[in-house]
């Protein structure tokens, strides 16, 4: 196993992509832990923080999508097999599409109900210009709730894949997306 470093993604593709998976989940816990607060002023207060984190993931998504533009990804893994391949891209490009229309599905049902969307007293985004409607605001909450457990499951699907490939077929694959360690080929 050599290290070639056109077999690894740039420093800032490695950092979005650990700053995005890390942020995703803490905005899952977070909606998860609104569901069980006592009142609804708590549950307000802590889906407050999901909302803000959602923008900043879609900041740094979107910020990650632009990069990828520019600076290709490496090449695949020589040894991985065409429906792999095919796999993980079409893995990529559902994470990539959930990751991109949630938090814009989030802000539109948000202005839906006429609110803002406050980020830690940082910035506020406003609410889009659309009259509002409470129901279809919840409707489009549920969807939001049913495409974050897809994500998760196909975040579960790109996490199992990785390690199969690097714990049994050996062929250094996380390596590629971290600043150590080295990737076959």
């Amino acid at each position: 196993m050599s290290l070639n470093p056109k077999s690894k993604y740039s420093g800032l593709a490695m950092a979005l992509h650990w700053l995005v998976g890390i942020a995703v989940i803490v905005t899952w816990r977070i909606a998860e832990a609104a569901e069980h607060a006592p009142d609804r002023a708590a549950r307000s207060e802590i889906m407050g923080n999901h909302f803000a984190l959602g923008v900043v993931i879609f900041a740094l998504v979107a910020t990650r999508f632009i990069w990828r533009q520019i600076n290709a990804p490496p090449p695949p893994v020589a040894g991985h097999s065409g429906w792999e391949r095919r796999l993980a891209k079409a893995t990529h490009l559902a994470m990539y599409t959930l990751m991109l229309v949630m938090p814009l599905a989030g802000w539109f049902a948000m202005s839906l109900r006429g609110a803002p969307i406050n980020v830690w007293n940082i910035i506020t985004v406003p609410p889009l210009p659309v009259p509002e409607n409470p129901d279809l605001a919840g409707q489009i909450f549920d969807i939001h709730a049913i495409s974050g457990t897809a994500l998760l499951v196909l975040i579960a699907v790109h996490i199992l894949a990785t390690l199969k490939h690097t714990l049994i077929d050996k062929d250094g694959t996380i390596f590629r997306i971290l600043p150590f360690g080295k990737v076959r080929g």
